[in-house]
């Protein structure tokens, strides 16, 4: 490692610690040629290999500005964004890969945005998988409504004779139940 100040290349490490949760090293070192002594960071290489062939490193900037598009407009704030962007760092680290597909950044970027924001998700799928129509849209729609009823609670079943309604206002996917009003004629 050469020296910030003189450009020595023979410093010694003189401690060594974990840092950013330990996906960096910070190192303390010491240059015998100029008496000085300066930090370094060691961080392990992600690279996103693009489409065209190119190499570039991981950028979480990245990932921020291109879900930031997605979420104008949407309750999503930049602390929100940085833990996405952390979260889909984390899920690329942990394959092991040294080299990422850039493809297979946007598909990990689809699963903490769809948990995030819905809409958001939407939008940034529209474009990640390049939607065409309204059918691929109401297919995704589908999709999302489907995994809100897998997630749904068992709901009792209601009495004979109710009118069962869902009622969109609530937070809880439950429905609201009703007593049918019973029809009477009057003769005159």
């Amino acid at each position: 490692m050469k020296c910030p100040f003189c450009r020595g290349t023979s410093s010694r490490v003189l401690d060594s610690r974990t840092a950013d949760e330990g996906a960096a090293i910070r190192r303390r070192r010491y240059c015998p040629e100029c008496d000085r002594r300066f930090t370094t960071t060691e961080t392990a290489v992600l690279n996103v290999v693009k489409r065209s062939g190119a190499h570039e490193p991981f950028s979480r900037a990245k990932v921020v500005s291109g879900v930031r598009k997605a979420c104008q407009g949407r309750p999503v704030t930049e602390d929100d964004l940085a833990l996405l962007a952390q979260r889909v760092e984390d899920a690329l680290r942990a394959t092991g890969a040294a080299e990422i597909p850039a493809g297979e950044v946007g598909l990990a970027i689809l699963g903490p945005l769809r948990d995030l924001d819905e809409v958001a998700y939407l939008r940034f799928a529209s474009v990640y998988r390049n939607f065409e129509s309204l059918t691929d849209f109401e297919a995704e729609i589908t999709a999302l409504r489907a995994d809100h009823i897998g997630e749904a609670q068992p709901l009792e079943s209601p009495s004979p004779g109710s009118l069962v309604i869902e009622d969109p206002a609530r937070d809880d996917p439950g429905v609201t139940e009703c007593s049918q009003p019973e029809l009477t004629s009057s003769s005159t």
